[in-house]
């Protein structure tokens, strides 16, 4: 980094240390997109990089008043960044092997607990996604998707028009199937890291 840039990254990180909300943001501008891809090839997901980047910078914020202290704040970045990403795929190894040990009653396949376990969290993050959804959209698709009524049914029921239920319910499926491939993308890397560590 030129000495101009330094320069000003410790004008930066003085501010955001006096809590200025402006200056953070600038940082956050600035490297965003190196700790998403610094967490990217350390986890190889992209569901978890994405909730480091959060992590990283709200550690940042809640020790702010440190930032003085710092000389090489790329490198102090770094470290955040790759403890942040153990940590949570040690998280992610951890709960699987908690599930695990209560399948060893039954000592049914590895197959078998693997796919009774991803059809047990699937069912919570479908309806993880449902809760998310705007009050007329969720009642739309509970209805329709969940109860099986056609949609002049709901319609009825909603004392409004079919084509009112049917715009909801294309809303509500996208949002549920959005959230559903998201969320599954790290369903399936915890299944994949448990079976890599243990």
């Amino acid at each position: 980094m030129r000495t101009g840039d330094l320069y000003k990254e410790k004008e930066l990180l003085a501010l955001i240390a006096k809590s200025d909300e402006a200056a953070f943001a600038e940082l956050f501008d600035h490297y965003r997109n190196r700790i998403y891809s610094s967490a990217r090839k350390l986890s190889r997901s992209a569901v978890i990089a994405e909730e480091i980047v959060q992590n990283v910078f709200l550690k940042i914020w809640l020790n702010r008043a440190d930032l003085t202290g710092v000389n090489n704040f790329s490198a102090y970045l770094f470290v955040i960044t790759r403890n942040e990403v153990y940590l949570a795929l040690n998280r992610i190894a951890r709960s699987y092997k908690i599930h695990s040990l209560f399948s060893k009653e039954q000592p049914p396949s590895d197959n078998d607990n693997e796919r009774r376990f991803m059809d047990r969290e699937y069912q919570n993050l479908l309806q993880k996604a449902i809760e998310r959804l705007p009050v007329q959209q969720k009642k739309v698709y509970q209805l329709m998707k969940v109860q099986g009524l056609k949609r002049e049914e709901a319609a009825s029921l909603l004392r409004v028009h079919p084509e009112t239920v049917k715009s909801h319910l294309a809303q509500a499926v996208k949002s549920v199937r959005s959230y559903c491939l998201l969320h599954l993308h790290l369903l399936y890397g915890l299944v994949f890291c448990f079976s890599f560590l243990s």
